[in-house]
């Protein structure tokens, strides 16, 4: 079983408590069985989550609105397997509303997947927001160093030289200045 899906359902099933329902849910391969979960009103979280997941996993677009709401939620271990769910949908929708997210100075406490998952996607998205990002939070006394260190990270990964700037700019942070480096590296000689 993949990572991702047995901390998954090993936290749902705690969640659920001895509800067959989960049992239901989690050996159904009926997808149309699962999106109808995902929108019957009154659902705990717990099976939003998991039928968003498992829909999301297979390919299944229903389950994009689902996935965001929970790329952004309070909780890290929902947006991260939002996050590993929305990398494997395939809907070309992901990458702005990751980027959305990312950039949204209100929910910066919940950026940190969003963040990763532009990463992960490569998509032309993912420079502009973790540039925008990054920049917001080389302001000193910034709370935020999680998702600027996600962001340097990114940008070394992505290798792209627009990030050269801002990388530069983080150098002067020492919580940063080491994976700057490693960033600037990566990229592209001018």
């Amino acid at each position: 079983m993949d990572e991702a899906l047995r901390s998954l359902t090993e936290r749902l099933r705690t969640e659920a408590g001895a509800s067959a329902a989960y049992d239901r849910l989690m050996a159904t391969e009926d997808t149309d069985e699962l999106a109808a979960a995902l929108t019957e009103p009154g659902q705990p979280l717990w099976v939003r989550e998991l039928v968003a997941f498992r829909l999301g996993v297979a390919g299944d677009r229903r389950a994009f609105e689902a996935l965001v709401l929970l790329l952004n939620h309070r909780e890290p271990q929902r947006c991260a397997s939002a996050s590993y769910a929305l990398a494997r949908l395939g809907d070309p929708r992901t990458a702005r509303a990751a980027a959305a997210l990312a950039t949204n100075e209100l929910r910066v406490a919940y950026a940190l997947h969003p963040v990763r998952l532009l990463v992960e996607l490569r998509a032309p998205e993912a420079v502009p927001a973790l540039v925008t990002t990054l920049r917001r939070r080389l302001r000193p006394h910034d709370p935020y160093r999680r998702v600027a260190l996600a962001c340097v990270e990114g940008l070394g990964a992505l290798e792209d030289a627009r990030a050269r700037p801002v990388l530069n700019e983080a150098l002067a942070h020492p919580a940063l200045a080491e994976a700057a480096v490693h960033a600037l590296a990566r990229l592209p000689k001018p």
